[in-house]
């Protein structure tokens, strides 16, 4: 069994990033989500929240033998990967606009430590989910519940609740 990275801020962790885990882990992964704190967002929920619900949502799935969730250290994502065995990183894709985001990060992986990366397209029941957006309904008093796995759905509300 192979180890990959599924690395993010997952502020939160949507069902869009839950199927690229489920997805990963049912191709023979072992899968390692690297929660990270990206400073160039606007975050919601605080590191250890993030990485409790994601736990949570992990173990609601029954994940948990194929699945582990740890906090990023700062420092190079390759660095990381190096660090645990990683031979890979998964990223899912939504559109052709995250594809030329992501494409020349996985060259540079690849160019600093033979690190590859895994692109998954995106279910199309998802591929409209992203983080921001749900933090931006939510925020705005929509329903953001069929796009969150319960523990995220939890944490955001507890975060900022709506009245």
């Amino acid at each position: 069994m192979s180890t990959v990275v599924l690395p993010g801020s997952f502020d939160p962790f949507t069902l869009g990033h839950l199927d690229l885990t489920r997805r990963a882990a049912a191709l023979g992964h072992q899968v390692i989500i690297a929660v990270s704190h990206n400073p160039s967002k606007q975050g919601m929920l605080d590191l250890e929240t993030r990485k409790a619900a994601i736990s949570a949502s992990v173990e609601d799935e029954g994940l948990t033998a194929t699945v582990e969730v740890r906090t990023l250290p700062k420092g190079l994502l390759v660095d990381f990967c190096r660090e645990i065995g990683a031979g890979a990183v998964v990223r899912g894709l939504r559109s052709q606009l995250d594809l030329a985001y992501e494409e020349p990060m996985a060259r540079m992986n690849r160019h600093l430590a033979r690190i590859d990366t895994i692109f998954l397209l995106t279910d199309s029941a998802s591929s409209h989910i992203s983080s921001s957006l749900v933090r931006e309904v939510h925020g705005l008093g929509g329903d953001v519940s069929d796009m969150l796995p319960g523990p995220s759905l939890d944490a955001l509300r507890r975060a900022s609740p709506v009245s």
